[in-house]
């Protein structure tokens, strides 16, 4: 078959390089003399080249262009082809790749969670001196007319004593314990720019950091995770919403998504030494802070650890992931349904899911075998039953799962320095492959004991289309619009700012778009129409160039706009005690 050239890679998500000789389908064939790249349409049942995010720059040019999975579900002929990758979930596993899980999004400064998943070792330092919470927060004011708003409007402690609760000291509601606030973020802003609503201080952290994963927002309420704590405000001025929920031992994982009812389940730490389990879970209710029903996961077979989980939701069904099962439970009585365990005679440990409008399922088979390889299956979320099985040939790993509705996967071969992005119909069988030469560079978190398959920010699947950054060299980047039935580039548009930019969500058919800050203006949210004719961004928001240094600061960062706000929210606290960090920022017109 035709293969597309490719131009060296020059690091952050690109072409893969050194294809072996040989043919035979999930083995890649030698590379065309280098030429202009072109997308010739995948023939039936053999994807051609994907894209993907190694972490070490390419020796050597060259596309690679070989599909990661067999031609039928499981139980079919499997094409030859090695799979050389750690033996499944709950393995560090680091493809060597350009743009590899951790990749901060486009001109940012960080992913979604560059920390997730740690090995155990790090699990068990980052436990040691506990430190006491505290916070200072910052409530902002400014009049919709751009003028200087003069009076304090917060108040601020230097030296924060927590409470008995462990709120932090001043709740940002002007009651604090700490003098006044010098500083109005709004002061200066200009004509046609948005307004803070509000700035939040993080609570102490560790010196070893602490994770701060999750952000919610609702018609009302404004939530974030931090350390051992969970934080509500009011969308609107930033006041508390309800008291802030403290648990016994640092927050561990946390449904990313909520419930229809605005529900998420958080999950914390058995305790605070090294051989504790993130194992205990506590549904919380987002708008009035309501604790529902706790239970606690249980320990899977021989190494099937609760060192770590991940959960997802689908509908109303938890899922929970071990390193080598997982459990479904009921998320409104946070009753048992089923487990995903160990099957086959390969065997095969289910080690990674996927919530949404679907329930996915990943595992790894045949560990150490000729029959090595990974296995992607759609699971009833009330019952477990599989629906469909894609088996993905030896030498590919699913890494990520950048939708569930359509289905669309990430995968990569760390031998061949390889990436792929492929779509699949409803039942399970394949839909077509991304065939654009270009370096991509969503954020994905890091995912080392797990594989963190929803773990990615800056990429967004609607109806049959796929949106995706390219990476920034230097100046603005593209966000490229790609076909899910073809596989083949649809349009792309250039970041309008000169800096990077990254696709947020599909709103009232427009693409929304978060340009970054630069040294003289704050960031933009865009809008850019997604169907025929121009593809122009439109300006829905200015924000102020004041604050473009706080905005742009973020240690690690989750974004995103609802209702006409701009949240930015840190995902990891670095625990240091020379200034506070950062926790939240909200704008709004």
């Amino acid at each position: 078959m035709t293969q597309p050239p490719n131009q060296p890679p020059q690091g952050g998500f690109g072409a893969p390089q050194d294809p072996p000789p040989g043919g035979g389908f999930g083995a890649p064939t030698p590379p065309p003399p280098q030429g202009a790249p072109q997308t010739p349409p995948p023939p039936a049942g053999a994807p051609q080249p994907g894209y993907g995010y190694p972490q070490q720059a390419p020796q050597q040019p060259g596309p690679y262009n070989s599909g990661p999975y067999a031609s039928g579900p499981y139980g079919q002929p499997q094409q030859p082809g090695p799979y050389g990758q750690q033996p499944g979930y709950g393995y560090p596993t680091q493809p060597q790749f350009p743009g590899a899980p951790g990749t901060p999004p486009p001109g940012g400064t960080g992913s979604r969670n560059p920390f997730k998943g740690k090995p155990a070792l790090v699990v068990g330092a980052a436990v040691a001196a506990l430190l006491l919470i505290g916070g200072t927060v910052w409530a902002v004011s400014g009049g919709d007319d751009g003028k200087k708003d003069k009076k304090p409007v917060a108040q601020q402690t230097d030296d924060p004593k927590p409470d008995a609760s462990g709120a932090p000291v001043n709740p940002g509601d002007g009651s604090g314990d700490g003098g006044e606030d010098p500083e109005d973020l709004n002061e200066g802003r200009q004509a046609g720019e948005s307004k803070v609503l509000w700035y939040k201080e993080a609570p102490d952290a560790p010196g070893s950091g602490a994770e701060a994963p999750g952000m919610w927002v609702t018609g009302k309420t404004a939530v974030k995770a931090a350390y051992k704590e969970l934080f509500a405000y009011n969308v609107a001025d930033g006041k508390p919403a309800w008291e802030a929920i403290a648990f016994p031992q640092k927050i561990c994982a946390v449904t990313q998504d909520k419930t229809a009812d605005d529900k998420v389940v958080i999950a914390y730490m058995s305790g605070s030494s090294d051989r504790a389990k993130c194992n205990q879970l506590q549904l919380v209710d987002l708008d009035t802070g309501e604790k529902g029903w706790t239970q606690e996961v249980a320990e899977g077979a021989l190494f099937d650890s609760v060192l770590s989980i991940e959960m997802s939701l689908t509908g109303d069904t938890l899922m929970v992931g071990r390193s080598q099962s997982g459990t479904a439970y009921d998320v409104t009585s946070g009753k048992k349904l089923f487990d995903s365990k160990k099957y086959g005679d390969a065997p095969c440990f289910p080690g990674a899911f996927a919530g949404g409008e679907r329930l996915l399922q990943v595992a790894s088979c045949g560990a150490g075998g000729d029959n090595e390889h990974d296995e992607l299956r759609e699971l009833d979320p009330k019952t477990g039953k599989v629906k469909w099985t894609q088996k993905f040939d030896k030498g590919w790993r699913v890494e990520r799962a950048y939708s569930v509705d359509p289905v669309v996967i990430y995968s990569t071969n760390e031998d061949k320095k390889a990436w792929n992005i492929s779509a699949f119909t409803g039942s399970g069988t394949f839909r077509s492959q991304v065939t654009v030469d270009e370096d991509f560079a969503p954020g994905c978190g890091w995912a080392i004991l797990a594989r963190d398959l929803q773990g990615c920010e800056g990429v967004v699947v609607d109806g049959d289309t796929l949106y995706l950054p390219t990476k920034a060299t230097t100046g603005a980047n593209e966000i490229v619009a790609i076909s899910l039935d073809s596989g083949k580039e649809r349009w792309r548009v250039k970041s309008p700012a000169g800096e990077s930019m990254q696709p947020l969500k599909v709103e009232g058919g427009k693409l929304v778009a978060y340009v970054d800050p630069s040294y003289d203006a704050g960031g933009q949210i865009v809008a850019i129409p997604v169907g025929g004719g121009s593809h122009e961004p439109a300006k829905l928001m200015q924000n102020p160039q004041g604050v473009a240094d706080i905005e742009n600061s973020f240690f690690s960062k989750s974004i995103d706009w609802v209702d006409g706000r701009f949240y930015i929210s840190t995902t990891r606290l670095t625990g240091n005690d020379e200034s506070k960090e950062k926790l939240m920022l909200a704008y709004g017109k």
